[in-house]
């Protein structure tokens, strides 16, 4: 066994240092080796000391069933940190140990670099343990049944979050700026200015009430934390901790298609630096193949991935003379091109830039749709295509749903609004969230969504669930 760990150990380095000579640049990583049961904790909380309730167990007795039945394997998991850290399964081969090394370090460059994680904290480990205790005291002193309400409220409503609110920085300092009182007189009679433009603003500017909010509200859970007149203070921080937390992960909802085909193009092209024996590198071929193998169903996102980072390195190593014109590429910039697109881009800017006709017939890609009793293909037009995927990825592919008004009647109720572009909700799943955003809020809750075709109300006011047509 000390062997095996000091075999690993120099494999470690040298991949290391083959990262380096590659011109990756990742967080130092510590790596640790735990067996099936840890992993798929790890897997199912999302990070190491988080809280725990009742859906993260549920998740981690679906996955651990899958790994007990040969249907899933876990062989890694990464933590966003600085230094990061990795998790490697137990049993491992060192050829699966050398692939998901050099995997891991690709993701961990990701993190370092791409803009989209740089206002994530580096020290949510630490945070998520802090978040984990103080909730055990609020079970502690206010119940765990009591607890296990709110959060069961909070978690049913955990993505309405604003996907934008790390690129607002500009206006948010400029609301900042207009709140900020004016400044001290630098003449003695400044004062009378000020006074003079007070009055005449006053003037110009009638009084009369203000819609709340003025714009419509991305943040749910913000909006709740601030402005929901009955929670306590505890429900309130329960409210932060669950938001701050789906903060950390938005990058990663963000860059999933990105972030997975970085890693699997650099762990292929690390693994060829080694000196693998040929018994090493059939099973790493066979490993590679099994990680990038597609799916009939299902976008596969490192092998959609790496698929265009390796279509975008080979049009800028050896353009066109159509591209060279257009663009004035001169050739041979493919490398310092990806590390400008893995900088940069998020998933939707990716696909939308980079996703081309021939690619789409390159990956046969489709889109398909249950007609009658059968799985049917019903366009492979390639810009349909990937606006499809594009649209699926919208939010995250989960409703996108504003604050329109939180005092809604004159009476303290949440008017909430669904902006539909095709997808109808589902009414039962909708129903039972208005309920747990009832708790949360403490007044008549509404939702206008579409059903059917037609401009729908959906509401609850404490007792029933009632649906009204607009």
């Amino acid at each position: 066994m000390d062997t095996d760990l000091a075999a690993l150990q120099t494999c470690i380095e040298e991949i290391w240092d083959t990262t380096q000579r590659l011109g990756l640049d990742p967080f130092p990583t510590h790596f640790e080796i735990v067996p099936a049961s840890i992993m798929y904790e790890f897997g199912a909380y999302g990070l190491p000391g988080r809280f725990s309730h009742w859906t993260h167990g549920k998740a981690y007795h679906q996955m651990k069933t899958m790994y007990d039945y040969g249907l899933s394997k876990i062989y890694e998991l990464v933590i966003n940190a600085n230094p990061a850290y990795a998790f490697l399964l137990e049993g491992n081969t060192m050829v699966q140990n050398k692939l998901v090394v050099a995997h891991v370090l690709a993701h961990c460059d990701f993190f370092k670099n791409n803009f989209y994680f740089s206002p994530t904290s580096r020290q949510m480990l630490e945070s998520a343990s802090v978040n984990a205790d103080r909730i055990r005291k609020y079970e502690f002193q206010h119940g765990r049944l009591e607890v296990e309400k709110v959060l069961d409220a909070v978690l049913s409503i955990q993505e309405h979050i604003d996907p934008n609110v790390f690129t607002r920085g500009s206006s948010d300092q400029d609301d900042q700026e207009r709140k900020r009182p004016d400044a001290a007189p630098t003449t003695p009679y400044d004062d009378l200015f000020l006074i003079d433009k007070a009055a005449r603003d006053k003037q110009a500017k009638p009084e009369h009430p203000k819609k709340f909010p003025e714009e419509p509200q991305k943040d749910l859970l913000l909006f709740l934390a601030e402005h929901a007149a009955g929670l306590k203070d505890w429900q309130r921080d329960i409210i932060h901790i669950v938001r701050a937390e789906m903060l950390y992960f938005l990058p990663q909802m963000q860059t999933k298609i990105m972030n997975e085909g970085w890693a699997s193009y650099w762990h292929a092209r690390i693994l060829r630096e080694l000196d693998l024996t040929s018994e090493e590198y059939v099973e790493f071929a066979g490993l590679h193949a099994n990680v990038l193998a597609p799916s009939r169903r299902q976008l596969n996102p490192y092998y959609v991935g790496m698929k265009i980072f390796e279509d975008i390195e080979r049009r800028w190593d050896n353009p066109s003379q159509e591209e060279k014109d257009l663009y004035g590429r001169s050739g041979g910039e493919g490398r310092q091109k990806i590390f400008e697109v893995r900088e940069l881009e998020n998933d939707i800017s990716f696909l939308r830039n980079y996703l081309t006709r021939e690619l789409v017939e390159d990956l046969d890609l489709y889109i398909y749709k249950l007609e009658g009793d059968e799985w049917k293909i019903v366009e492979k037009d390639w810009e349909k295509v990937r606006d499809t995927i594009l649209a699926s990825m919208t939010n995250f592919g989960y409703p996108y749903i504003v604050v329109e008004d939180g005092d809604y009647h004159g009476n303290r109720e949440l008017y909430l609004r669904h902006s539909f572009e095709g997808q109808e909700l589902d009414l039962d799943y909708a129903d039972k969230t208005l309920r747990y955003v009832h708790q949360l809020w403490g007044r008549a809750v509404h939702l206008e969504t579409v059903v059917d075709g037609r401009v729908t109300l959906l509401s609850f006011d404490g007792t029933k669930n009632t649906k009204t047509l607009l």
